[in-house]
């Protein structure tokens, strides 16, 4: 075993759930190199010290360039607003440091093709953050598409719909200000990149983008709140999709549905820990979807449990990415998603505002 030094930018939300991954990683899934908690950044030196505490850091920054040039700092996790990625990215590369980065890649198409060119320069180990892809259910059913239970696929329907800005009164923060925060640029990737691991690269698309509430107490919202698009994927399926942060009632409604010609696949990430599969066969009478929950025979869920049924949660899926993260360090080979994927999904998402505005279909190959 080989320790490795871990800096990670930011300690919020993501910053806390990529600190304790990687403090568990080696233990769940027995990997060879193992974490090191070197250095956390945070914007003001209070928080960054209150996150080294909590967290186990051996010590803490206001400033991402002195962990990014820290000797001991020999990876590096992007857990920071997104008009930061770049800069981080592109000077750890560098330096020859593998980076990890939270989606999306960037702030914009431009950033995140900046970061892929400096990712092949460098040669460094690199990947995004979509983690939800990664839960033993949405792993087996892609392979269950891969292996053509299903037969060919024909459709596929997807969302990513969550009720935080429901409330037309709940007032405006950073999260209403810029493209990249709004539901586009937030929500949309997670569903699309998901998309695009079951069925595959998407060919075109029309879309609509829309803010409904464009003010907030506090300040006017200048990103969307909700998004659809039809689209056409590369293998000829055909496709539809959903994105909203209004969506009353809704959580974390990382949902899909893939029709074949031999059967179908349904997923919902509030029931994270079961899929439902319909098989064309058998008598006519008993044929419907089944319930399959989560166990040891599926992808990713025994290093957590020897119980099936028993479940995994959210942490889950980022010590999943951990463990990928490391052995793709380890081994010096891409492990997907890499920052090409990330930037195929922000080509997707430029398509679509594209198409939204223009009102007409979209080839994305062309963004």
């Amino acid at each position: 075993m080989t320790e490795i030094g871990i800096g990670i930018l930011g300690g919020g939300y993501m910053g806390k759930a990529h600190a304790v991954a990687m403090a568990a990683v080696g233990a769940v899934f027995d990997t060879a190199l193992r974490p090191r908690l070197e250095m956390v950044c945070a914007t003001t030196a209070a928080s960054a010290e209150r996150y080294q505490r909590a967290y186990g850091f051996q010590r803490a920054t206001d400033d991402w360039q002195v962990l990014v040039n820290d000797p001991k700092v020999e990876a590096i996790v992007i857990a920071s607003p997104q008009q930061t990625h770049r800069a981080v990215a592109e000077a750890a590369f560098a330096l020859g440091k593998p980076v990890f980065c939270e989606k999306p890649l960037g702030a914009s198409l431009s950033d995140s093709r900046a970061m892929v060119a400096a990712a092949k320069v460098s040669g460094c180990p690199n990947m995004v953050g979509f983690n939800y892809i990664r839960t033993p259910a949405s792993q087996y059913a892609r392979q269950l598409i891969a292996d053509g239970l299903i037969g060919e696929v024909t459709w596929f329907r997807g969302e990513h719909t969550e009720d935080f800005y429901a409330d037309p009164d709940a007032p405006a923060t950073w999260r209403t200000e810029g493209e990249a925060n709004g539901t586009m640029g937030d929500l949309a990737p997670h569903m699309i990149n998901g998309a695009m691991a079951l069925i595959g690269p998407i060919a075109e698309l029309i879309a609509e983008v829309e803010t409904v509430h464009t003010d907030r107490p506090g300040g006017r919202v200048t990103n969307d709140d909700q998004g659809q698009l039809m689209c056409r994927f590369a293998n000829g399926a055909m496709g539809q999709m959903f994105f909203s942060r209004i969506a009353t009632g809704r959580k974390m409604g990382y949902a899909y549905e893939i029709t074949g010609t031999k059967g179908a696949i349904r997923f919902d990430q509030e029931d994270q820990n079961a899929l439902w599969l319909y098989l064309s066969e058998g008598d006519e009478a008993t044929r419907g979807f089944r319930k399959i929950l989560t166990g040891p025979a599926h992808p990713d869920y025994l290093p957590f449990c020897q119980g099936p049924g028993h479940g995994t949660g959210y942490q889950d899926q980022i010590l999943i990415e951990a463990r990928d993260f490391l052995r793709a360090i380890e081994t010096q080979t891409p492990v997907w998603p890499t920052f090409e994927d990330g930037m195929a999904v922000n080509q997707v998402i430029a398509a679509a505002m594209a198409a939204s505005e223009a009102r007409s279909w979209q080839t994305v190959s062309t963004f």
